[in-house]
C-alpha cells in the first residue's frame, strides 16, 4: 500500500521510509507540505500519510486543512507527526482534519499499530464505495444488456436536448426495434433471446461514436441519443447501426439466428424547439413506418411527414 511521507528533514524521512516498508508499504517522501499537498490531491494519491507539523511552505496543519477541503471521494488517512505534541496541539490537529498524532521520536510499534488502524479505516471506505458503484450500476443499468435503462436513458435525452438549446446543436434521435423478436422468443426460447438482445446491444454499441448513448428503451426497443447530428448524420448512424446488427447471424446453442433492425430517426431543430414528447413521438411514427415497409430499414421521421402529405404515397 502506498505512503506519503512528509518531513523536512532527509534523515527522519528516509528512516520512516525503512521502518515501514517491512509491513507492506511503499513509501513515497516529500521535504515540504507544498510537495506533500500535490501529492495528496494528486490522481491514485496515496491513501495514508504521515506529515510532520513543521514544514517549508505549508506546515502539517495547513495540508490537513487543504486535504480536507480538496479531497472528497478517496478518503486519505492523515497522521500528523510532532516533537512537542501536547494536549492543545493534538486538539488543533484533529480539529484542522489529522485522524491521529505521533510524537516525536516515534516508537515503531506505535506506528505500526496507528498505521494498521488507517488501513482498516481506508480499506472499509473503499468497500463502500464499492457498494455505492453497484448501487448506482443497479438502478441505472439494464441488467440483461448492461446498457442504460429506461429512465436513465430519458435523463441523458433530456440533458442533451437542453445543452443542443443552450449551445445551437442538433441532436438525433434513434428508436430501434428488433425485428421478429417475439418469433424468436415463441420459437427458441427466452434464454435465446436474452441472448439476441445482449448481442445486438453490444454491435450497436460497437458502431456508435464514444460520445453517443443507447438504453434500453423496453423490451426489444431501443433508444439511442447522438448529440451534434442533424437529421441527416442521425440516419447515416441509424443505417450504420442496422448494418452493424445485422451483418452475421447470432450464434446461440450450436443455432444461428439471423436478427435485423428498423429504426426511427428524428432530430432536434435548436432553432425550432420541439419538445421530447414530439420528438419521440416523430421517431416512433418513423419506426412504425420502417415496420410497415418490410422491417430491417431506417426511416426518417420528415420522410413520414412528407409521404403523409402526398397523395397516394405510403
Amino acid at each position: 500500500m502506498k505512503i506519503l511521507i512528509a518531513e523536512d528533514q532527509p534523515y527522519l524521512g528516509l528512516l520512516l521510509q525503512e521502518q515501514v516498508r517491512p509491513w507492506g508499504y511503499e513509501a513515497q517522501v516529500v521535504k515540504d507540505g507544498l510537495s506533500a499537498l500535490e501529492v495528496l490531491t494528486a490522481e491514485q494519491a496515496p491513501r495514508l500519510a504521515l506529515l510532520d507539523w513543521l514544514m517549508p511552505g505549508l506546515d502539517g496543519i495547513e495540508v490537513c486543512r487543504c486535504v480536507r477541503l480538496r479531497v472528497a471521494e478517496h478518503y486519505p488517512y492523515l497522521v500528523l507527526l510532532t516533537g512537542e505534541g501536547g494536549r492543545n496541539q493534538m486538539l488543533e490537529g484533529l480539529d484542522a482534519g489529522a485522524d491521529d498524532f505521533l510524537r516525536k521520536p516515534v516508537d515503531a510499534e506505535e506506528l505500526k499499530a496507528r498505521l494498521g488502524a488507517g488501513r482498516r479505516i481506508v480499506g472499509l471506505q473503499e468497500q463502500l464505495l464499492s457498494a455505492q458503484r453497484q448501487l448506482h450500476e443497479r438502478a441505472t443499468r439494464d441488467a440483461l444488456t448492461g446498457l442504460w435503462n429506461r429512465g436513465s436513458i430519458l435523463d441523458i435525452l433530456d440533458r442533451e436536448l437542453a445543452r443542443g438549446v443552450r449551445e445551437g446543436r442538433p441532436v438525433g434521435i434513434i428508436l430501434a426495434d428488433l425485428d421478429h423478436f417475439k418469433r424468436v422468443n415463441d420459437t427458441l426460447g427466452h434464454l435465446t433471446g436474452d441472448e439476441v438482445l445482449r448481442q445486438a446491444a453490444s454491435r450497436m454499441l460497437s458502431a456508435l461514436r464514444p460520445y453517443d448513448t443507447v438504453g434500453r428503451y423496453g423490451g426489444e426497443e431501443f433508444l439511442i441519443v447522438l448529440p451534434g447530428c442533424d437529421s441527416d448524420r442521425s440516419a447515416d448512424l441509424a443505417d450504420r447501426l442496422r448494418r452493424a446488427v445485422s451483418a452475421e447471424p447470432v450464434a446461440c446453442d450450436a443455432k444461428e439466428i439471423q436478427v435485423t433492425l428498423s429504426l426511427g430517426v428524428t432530430a432536434l431543430d435548436p432553432h425550432a424547439v420541439a419538445s421530447k414528447v414530439a420528438l419521440l413521438r416523430a421517431a416512433d411514427l418513423a419506426l412504425y413506418r420502417a415496420k410497415d415497409m418490410g422491417r430491417n430499414r431506417a426511416v426518417r421521421a420528415d420522410e413520414v411527414v412528407l409521404a403523409e402529405k402526398i397523395p397516394g404515397v405510403g
